[in-house]
């Protein structure tokens, strides 16, 4: 029978990755979850039960083995090897999103960059000339890439879409204000931002009440 891991559990795992390979270029050998909760600020107890969904983790009274413990959970997060990304839309988002490092760090590279503006076909963005997005169908399939990121308006964002799943595209990342309608074996990520500036706004607007 198949476990189905909890969505805050598979939320922390990034958390847990991070934390591990700061310890791991700080030289610290061994770590409880005792100490690993104190820089999270996750308790222990979540934390034992969060890595047993994934396996026996650490010792009794000694704690995990960081450099162990670090593998596995890039393992478990898929990042252990290179992955190629398809990005559409290169906005100042879209530019954005491509010029950040942690991509690369972990194992993420930008292979194929799509637009729809005349005037940004043929711009080279971090090494990737930048590709009519009518292309899209034609050119994903031959590139092997699983992972897209969308950062285009939404009026174009499920037009873009079918022809990302058209492609081969797994898993998307989207960045456009607009739930994607897809197929199930496709997995969505939906980043809205002004969503998140609400919230942290509704909690200011709590407090000066």
């Amino acid at each position: 029978m198949v476990v189905q891991i909890p969505r805050p559990t598979i939320e922390r795992l990034p958390l847990y990755l991070r934390c591990l390979t700061r310890l791991a270029s700080s030289g610290v050998e061994v770590v409880s979850s005792e100490e690993l909760g104190n820089l999270l600020a996750i308790t222990s107890v979540q934390i034992r039960k969060d890595l047993a969904y994934f396996g026996e983790f650490g010792r009794r009274g000694v704690g995990y083995d960081v450099p162990a413990l670090l593998a596995q959970v890039s393992q478990i997060l898929g990042v252990n090897r290179s992955r190629k990304l398809v990005l559409v839309g290169v906005g100042h988002l879209g530019q954005a999103l491509a010029n950040y490092d942690g991509f690369r760090e972990h194992g993420f590279n930008i292979s194929a960059i799509f637009d729809a503006d005349p005037n940004k076909i043929g711009l080279t963005i971090v090494g990737q000339r930048v590709m009519p997005a009518h292309r899209i169908v034609e050119i994903v399939p031959q590139m092997g890439a699983e992972m897209a990121i969308i950062a285009v308006p939404a009026h174009a964002a499920q037009k873009v879409t079918d022809a990302l799943v058209q492609g081969g595209i797994k898993a998307i990342w989207n960045f456009a204000p607009v739930r994607l309608i897809v197929p199930d074996h496709v997995e969505v990520r939906q980043e809205n931002m002004i969503v998140g500036m609400l919230a942290l706004s509704y909690y200011l607007a709590q407090r000066e009440r």
